[in-house]
């Protein structure tokens, strides 16, 4: 049985100095919290949550009025508890700071409070419930697969990130209180992006891998199997480690305190965030205080280039990129080029703001101001696992011979296309087997809707009846119901049943849960024929062009997208449904295409992806673009097969459309026949641009 956590400087990585960009990200927002927290971006087994967990126990303990589930600092009268007001000589007592989890699977309630169902029904009084937020006050609140976090608990934490401070206003009481505190997130890029509006809140942000280096991960192994052996034990032999760690974090706040950033080093930093086009201003205050807080670290009270630099590493990346298809990471180069070799003053004049500073309470810049810019489970998440970061911006252009890389053309910059082919009216010859044909620039396609009124995952696209949105109701529990409890529906449908006087009994018939109208995602399932009669340079591009389209606007609005294709002998799955834009960009640019037509694999491997999406989630309702010339050459007997798969996937009843890619003055209409067999829409291929194809799948669904 485990009695200890796993110690920080235990972390291959966190054992060295300097320190790794994993322990020093977290380290420096340890010592400046208004630097805004740390998103750790890496796969599965590469220490993110044992690292997050074993930060807390590091940070130096904090006072507060005994008795008060808030929080509040007693040193600070500006702020208020809902337990308060507190009379002086209240008794004030130290205590650890708090790690506080917040689920991805969370209610509202949960994280916003709620009324305390006890006090409501045994003295009937109105009383409030602190939620998680509250619990996380001037301690970590740690979202772990922050990635997969619902929109509605997304939107809670903007705000009290934004604002500071809680408030909440139902069922017969409003409460309102500080909740400050070091958000910290982790997450898979596998598994989905992150909104950009909580993406811009983490101040830091961090690239892990797992070593390459067989003696790293033997040494991994061994401290995670002594671990396990006797927690006790292992956690002793790094108390004198821990201990130092501790208190240099706590002198690193105390220089903070005193630290200045000299004009001449303001100016280098805005240098910095002008050259990578970083939008806004919150990437300049971040990086300040990141760069105040490394100088501290290090002991210093002045910033120097070296400071600004990793500061730059940690602060950066994510605020640089325009949209989910450019790749994270700095160009160190140009980074190295802006800072140049002089180093600046180290006694300049104190920059405006007020006596304070960068980091002094009079920042006009503050958390409340700006944003404040503020895990994987045991089995999977090799404990101790270093976590060192790829090279930043290995292979990037060099920025300063580029254009910006918008929407408009990112795809440019990335996946170099024939120009003399997209200005052609015709399709261009058709390239050789395996070639590969790149995608033109993505464009924003309309908003297209699913008919009616679903009950899908959450996202950001369709009707759906779920646990977030606006309240139209009371039902029930069950039937498709999934909202929190009614309590004022609940005491109603007691009151209304006959009883004989004086208190009113519940019983388990009069539950009700909140019906609310939200938004649901989808699924859009491509399945392309890559074969040689679809190669065509200018068919395929808009093809690709159409798709890389729909998955930038599924990253928006929350969809899943997934792709086969089928040429040669057989079909592939190249993007599993997902909601990772950078993989699925990625494989969208490999595609190849030429060979023959294996038009039945193509359906039947469409329709086994649409069975088990549909076992893992029976209510997301998926929609088949199916883009072909309606031949099949996979061999002899390849016509019928075909037609039976067809037949095949019209009996799972998706909505399909048939995307006709034959071209040229003699049509068979193989196509046409093909759509007609699964009733499907069939679109012809003089319609094949991608806004042709774009609004075929918008007009489909809606």
């Amino acid at each position: 049985m485990r009695t200890s956590h796993y110690p920080f400087s235990a972390i291959v990585g966190c054992d060295a100095e300097p320190l790794d960009d994993l322990g020093l990200a977290l380290v420096l927002a340890s010592v400046s919290p208004e630097i805004g927290g740390v998103l750790v971006r890496g796969q599965k087994g590469t220490a993110k949550s044992t690292a997050v967990r074993a930060l807390a126990p590091l940070l130096p303990p904090v006072e507060v009025y005994r008795g008060d589930r808030f929080s509040v600092d007693p040193a600070d009268p500006a702020q208020e508890s809902p337990d308060g007001p507190f009379p002086p000589g209240t008794a004030v007592e130290r205590r650890p700071v708090r790690l506080v989890e917040l689920p991805v699977g969370a209610t509202e309630d949960r994280v916003l409070g709620s009324l305390h169902l006890e006090q409501a029904l045994t003295h009937g009084r109105v009383a409030y419930e602190p939620g998680l937020l509250a619990r996380g006050h001037r301690g970590l609140l740690y979202v772990d697969e922050v990635n997969l976090l619902h929109d509605h608990l997304v939107d809670l934490l903007l705000d009290a990130a934004a604002t500071g401070r809680v408030t909440v206003e139902r069922d017969g009481f409003s409460v309102e209180h500080a909740a400050r505190f070091l958000l910290i997130g982790t997450m898979n890029p596998e598994e989905g992006e992150l909104r950009p509006q909580l993406l811009d809140r983490f101040g830091l942000t961090v690239e892990v891998a797992a070593p390459s280096d067989p003696a790293a991960r033997v040494e991994v192994v061994r401290r995670r199997m002594a671990y396990d052996a006797d927690a006790a034990a292992f956690s002793e032999r790094y108390d004198r480690a821990e201990k130092a760690l501790a208190e240099r974090i706590a002198a690193a706040r105390e220089t903070a305190r005193r630290a200045r950033l000299s004009d001449a080093a303001l100016l280098k930093i805005a240098q910095v965030c002008a050259a990578f086009e970083v939008d806004g201003l919150r990437a300049d205050i971040v990086t300040a205080r990141t760069a105040l807080a490394h100088a501290a670290w290090e002991g210093r009270t002045s910033v120097s280039l070296a400071d600004i630099r990793r500061a730059a590493l940690l602060a950066l990346p994510h605020r640089r990129r325009r949209n989910p298809f450019d790749a994270p990471g700095l160009d160190e180069e140009l980074l190295d080029r802006v800072l140049g070799d002089e180093e600046p003053p180290p006694d300049g004049p104190e920059p405006p703001g007020g006596s304070e500073g960068p980091t002094g309470s009079d920042d006009p810049a503050s958390p409340a101001d700006d944003g404040g810019d503020g895990g994987d489970d045991a089995p999977e998440d090799a404990d101790g696992a270093p976590s060192r970061p790829p090279e930043a911006g290995a292979g990037e252009p060099d920025r300063s011979s580029v254009p910006p890389r918008g929407p408009e053309n990112a795809r440019e910059a990335e996946a170099p296309r024939d120009r003399g082919d997209a200005e052609r009216d015709g399709a261009g010859p058709e390239p050789t087997a395996g070639t590969t044909v790149g995608a033109g620039a993505p464009y924003r396609p309309r908003t297209f809707t699913a008919r009616g009124t679903g009950t899908g995952a959450d996202g950001r696209r369709s009707r759906a009846l779920g646990s977030r949105g606006r309240r139209i109701g009371a039902a029930p529990p069950g039937g498709g119901s999934g909202g929190p409890l009614h309590l004022v529906e609940t005491v109603r449908a007691a009151a209304s049943r006959p009883h004989g006087g004086g208190r009113i009994g519940l019983l388990p018939g009069d539950l009700r849960v909140a019906v609310r109208e939200g938004q649901e995602s989808n699924l859009v399932l491509f399945c392309v024929d890559a074969s040689g009669s679809m190669a065509a340079r200018k068919r395929m591009g808009e093809v690709k062009t159409a798709i890389l389209s729909l998955l930038l606007d599924a990253y928006r609005r929350r969809d899943k997208v997934g792709l086969v294709t089928f040429r040669g002998t057989a079909a592939d799955l190249v993007l599993p449904p997902t909601r990772s834009v950078d993989t699925a960009a990625a494989r969208l640019d490999a595609l190849p295409a030429g060979g023959r037509t294996p038009l039945a694999e193509g359906l039947l491997e469409a329709a086994r992806v649409l069975r088990r999406e549909r076992l893992r989630d029976p209510r997301q309702r998926p929609l088949l673009v199916l883009v072909t010339d309606g031949r099949a050459t996979g061999g002899r007997g390849a016509v019928g097969r075909s037609l039976q798969a067809a037949d095949h996937v019209a009996g799972l009843g998706v909505a399909t459309v048939v995307v006709d890619g034959e071209s040229g003055p003699l049509r068979l209409g193989l196509a046409a026949a093909l759509a007609a067999r699964m009733g499907a829409e069939h679109l012809p291929v003089d319609e094949v641009s991608a806004d042709a194809l774009g609004n075929a799948v918008r007009e489909r669904a809606a």
